[in-house]
């Protein structure tokens, strides 16, 4: 389709996103100091636009325009779609009574959805393709009333405007928001959000209209649900979806220019629907992504070549992303250049780390830096690669000097990975197994436990920060988590849980204590990244072999299991969550890094077994999550990723029991792939989904010990024993009681201790519940 000049060019170079959370991670304050009580909607929002505003003048200084539509306004208080719902009204059943008059919510209102109130769960959160970002799942049914409710996308620009920027305001696309949300408890049986695609178009093409007449030159439509093939919605469905909604709004008279941006793999069949459309730009993620081939439309329209990897830190080769951006002239004239995707998924600035090894710090780019590199490939398109010669120079050599330094090669670590035989990734049967920890560890009907971490207070933070600063000996620090550690076993023993945890008191984090202790990795002090709403992490830094010089955990839980006679589990992280949960290398597959880890993960069970630990979990909550968009990808990764967890935990004994947890993900795609694992036992999410996973369990079969979950630790409310005994039967009536275990749904680390304390008491109530009931049943 031949595309109107009526609008101003697209800028030369972008992003699709900048990290929203801020330096130092200003909004994450706010917004809990917010939900405390201990600062006004008023100042909340000052602090957030102190925030935009301050982005805004970094992203020029980095070389972003002013006044070109090239700063996207991307801000969030909490989550993309959540926004997007907030936006066209569609607030569910449950959630009504927080709209006001014209369907507006308020901020009070707007993070009840996220973290629920009362009897009235939360949103589901799962997580946002293949990143560890979690986004909020809308409930969408014939019900839902569509209305543009929300315009703080509007008031978002004309605040820039104000403040002397022309900006591009960012939203979900209408079709992604459709595919990525689930029928509402009110729809019927086969319906599909979807369907409801011709009610929520009008919604956008007002909101398009609001900004138009607002100054708005360029609107960021985002449409990643486009490039995965992991949604249960047909193709051609979503195909025709596309089609629909941009021809619509394409043709609105009054509208700004469209960008829409598909991020995290190739649009392959989409992209011929939507270049014959009427938007004026298309995205492309050419690092996860291919180059396509001509496609008719492209020609009109401007490309905007995703080159600067916007999902991880490093550097890259600056170089070949020029070529890529340079040669896609042979299918447009227009080419523009941008990240990958979002800026959100990395640290704000690597200027920012004293601590980092100066060598290291050269082969990486975090969100600033990534920012300068899209200038700087930018000035190279408008002026000619001659122009920017000793920047893409400057890349190479540091691209050179990584290949080559200490430690990026092990020989040692390579020998060990090379040697492997298929007998290093099996254990013995399951049946001999069950019997040998039958007798081993004695555990009653149903039994009870935690999936790791207990709360993590102010003081234990405190401890640790003084610890850092060295204000505090490592002597009295380690006095304070045994006292911790003291503290949170009675604590379980009094509540009558099964099995003991210790807590986890000492570590900051389940990935990157780990990268504290393994060669091969560095960390950061200030690479926060959101995972979720105000939850932030900081990705520890794979960069080269991995080994263990050192037993990691062993001396915290042996320690615990001499405070009580029940059996502790021993706590790791696994080799798949690891990976998933830092930045890692990119100069080799992901499934030699993965057996790196696994081994000295094996290492670490086999000195947990010798000390006495008879339990022993390895966390792969990242298992779904790293599973490829493109099915043509993933028998790979279940392989490689399957592997590696069983590489780690073969070594173990019979009368050993290894557990794995996952959380917040759709399950039953690769249910197959949990199943392989060969856990003993496998704790699950399912409290936020209510028990929806169930269904996949009793559909495919699962002949393993399960927990799922009955407790979201997600959001601050305090389950009852009678909805926590209505979990549990549902999960009896899937799960055979005998392999039925009760568990949250995931650690307890950012609970706090009254509610965690009162919710595990209702847990126990529900499961003594449970078991009276089934043991009549039997009886009867």
């Amino acid at each position: 389709m031949t595309h109107t000049s009526a609008f101003p060019a697209f800028p030369a170079g972008t992003i699709l996103g900048y990290p929203r959370i801020g330096p130092r991670r200003q909004l994450k304050k706010a917004v809990e100091a917010f939900w405390a009580g201990s600062v006004s909607a008023d100042e909340l929002e000052a602090t957030a636009a102190a925030l935009r505003q301050s982005t805004r003048k970094r992203l020029v200084q980095l070389g972003l325009g002013r006044d070109d539509s090239s700063i996207p306004e991307s801000f969030s208080y909490y989550d993309q779609m959540l926004d997007a719902l907030s936006t066209v009204g569609a607030v569910p059943a449950r959630f009504a009574h927080l709209r006001g008059a014209d369907g507006h919510l308020d901020l009070a209102g707007y993070f009840t959805l996220a973290r629920g109130e009362g009897e009235n769960p939360p949103l589901e959160m799962t997580k946002w393709f293949d990143t560890n970002y979690h986004y909020l799942v809308p409930e969408i049914g014939p019900e839902t009333e569509f209305t543009l409710a929300g315009t703080r996308l509007v008031r978002e620009f004309e605040e820039a405007k104000a403040a002397g920027f022309l900006t591009r305001p960012v939203i979900v696309g209408p079709v992604t928001f459709l595919l990525l949300s689930k029928p509402s408890d009110e729809a019927p049986a086969g319906f599909s959000p979807l369907d409801r695609l011709d009610d929520l178009v009008p919604v956008y093409a007002a909101l398009l209209q609001r900004l138009r007449a607002a100054g708005a030159e360029w609107v960021q439509l985002d449409e990643p649900a486009l490039v995965s093939e992991s949604i249960d919605i047909p193709r051609t469905d979503a195909l025709a979806g596309l089609r629909f909604a941009y021809n619509t709004l394409g043709a609105l008279a009054e509208r700004p220019a469209l960008f829409v941006a598909a991020p995290y793999g190739s649009l392959d069949d989409a992209l011929p629907v939507l270049a014959i459309t009427p938007v004026e730009a298309i995205g492309l993620d050419l690092v996860r992504g291919s180059v396509p081939a001509e496609t008719p439309g492209l020609d009109t329209t401007t490309l905007v070549a995703g080159v600067i990897d916007g999902h991880n830190i490093w550097r890259g080769d600056l170089a070949a992303a020029f070529d890529t951006a340079a040669g896609l002239v042979r299918l447009s004239p227009r080419i523009s250049v941008s990240t990958s995707t979002s800026l959100l998924h990395v640290p704000h600035d690597v200027d920012d780390e004293s601590a980092l090894d100066d060598d290291l710090k050269t082969w990486l780019a975090f969100a600033d830096q990534k920012v300068a590199q899209v200038a700087t490939l930018a000035r190279g398109l408008s002026l000619g690669r001659r122009a920017i010669e000793i920047d893409l120079s400057a890349a190479s050599a540091a691209l050179d000097a990584r290949g080559v330094a200490p430690g990026v090669h092990d020989g040692a670590v390579r020998v060990r990975a090379d040697a492997l035989a298929p007998g290093d990734f099996t254990r013995g049967a399951y049946a001999a197994r069950v019997a040998a920890q039958e007798m081993a560890l004695g555990l009653p009907f149903l039994p009870t436990t935690t999936i790791g971490s207990f709360p993590q207070t102010g003081d234990i933070r405190r401890a640790r920060a003084q610890l850092v600063r060295g204000v505090l000996s490592t002597a009295d620090y380690r006095d304070l988590m045994r006292a911790e550690i003291r503290r949170v076993v009675s604590l379980q023993e009094d509540i009558g849980l099964d099995v003991i945890v210790h807590g986890e008191p000492e570590r900051n984090d389940m990935v990157q204590y780990f990268a504290e202790n393994l060669d091969g990795f560095a960390v950061t002090e200030n690479g926060w990244v959101q995972s979720y709403g105000s939850r932030c992490v900081r990705p520890s830094i794979l960069w080269g072999d991995v080994s263990r010089p050192r037993p990691i955990t062993v001396e915290w839980s042996a320690f615990t299991q001499g405070l009580t006679p029940k059996p502790v589990k021993g706590m790791l992280t696994g080799p798949v969550t690891i990976l998933a949960w830092s930045f890692v290398r990119d100069d080799q597959p992901l499934g030699e890094t993965a057996r790196q880890v696994a081994l000295a993960l094996r290492d670490e069970i086999a000195d947990l077994e010798s000390a006495g630990i008879q339990i022993v979990q390895v966390d792969e909550p990242a298992l779904r999550e790293l599973l490829p968009l493109k099915q043509k990808d993933q028998a790979e990764y279940l392989d490689w990723s399957v592997g590696s967890f069983r590489l780690a935990t073969a070594g173990a004994a019979a009368a050993t029991q290894i557990h794995t947890h996952l959380c917040y993900s759709e399950f039953g795609v690769v249910i197959d792939a949990i199943r392989n694992l060969d856990a003993d036992v496998t704790s699950i999410e399912a409290a936020r989904s209510r028990m929806e996973v169930v269904g996949d369990i009793r559909s495919q079969g699962f002949d393993h010990g399960i927990g799922p979950g009955v407790w979201d630790i997600h959001s601050p409310r305090v389950p009852s024993v009678s909805e926590l005994t209505d979990l549990l039967e549902r999960a009896a009536a899937a799960i055979p009681a005998t392999r039925l275990w009760v568990n949250p749904d995931c650690g307890l680390k950012t609970r706090g201790y009254t509610e965690t304390v009162q919710s595990l008491h209702n847990m126990l109530a529900a499961t003594r519940i449970l078991r009276a009931r089934l043991t009549s049943s039997v009886s009867a």
